[in-house]
């Protein structure tokens, strides 16, 4: 008799946990939510010059203003001190698809001439965590012959945490 009661509780608590997990879970963990969560300060900057595949050449940017890429949930985005100009940007943000491509489009002027640039506009998601993202821009293109000068910047942030009161 003890043995079917058991038996009776293994299976009620493999049901309730069961149903548990299956529920909607409020806060899940998405690629938006992860992007909005704070704000994100610019690590590194690299730039990798290739020819068709093979890679020529690696420098690092540097700065020393501090860069702050922020995400709302609203869509719009911030960015500070891009390139170490001091100034703050404003744009709109959206994630392509397949979650892989960023579309931030705020405009810089360039410092060296009287064009606009658009850094993030069609970035690759390499990697992002809760505390890390990668983006990669400039010749992302996917097929490109041995001929081909390309030109790729991946950008490292870490996140800054939002400071929570009560």
């Amino acid at each position: 008799m003890k043995k079917r009661n058991l038996y009776f509780l293994l299976a009620g608590l493999l049901v309730i946990s069961f149903f548990a997990n299956s529920c909607k879970k409020e806060k899940q963990s998405s690629i938006a939510g992860l992007l909005t969560y704070g704000k994100w300060q610019l690590g590194t900057v690299m730039e990798y010059k290739y020819l068709g595949d093979s890679q020529q050449s690696v420098d690092t940017l540097e700065c020393d203003s501090a860069q702050i890429f922020v995400f709302n949930d609203d869509k719009t985005c911030s960015y500070t001190n891009f390139d170490c100009a001091p100034a703050t940007v404003n744009g709109t943000w959206s994630l392509s698809d397949n979650k892989l491509f960023l579309f931030a489009d705020i405009t810089y002027p360039e410092i060296t001439s009287a064009h606009t640039k658009q850094p993030f506009i069609n970035s690759r998601i390499a990697n992002l965590g809760e505390f890390s993202m990668v983006l990669e821009t400039g010749d992302l293109q996917t097929y490109y012959t041995a001929t081909d000068n390309r030109t790729i910047r991946r950008y490292g942030f870490t996140r800054i945490k939002p400071v929570v009161t009560k």
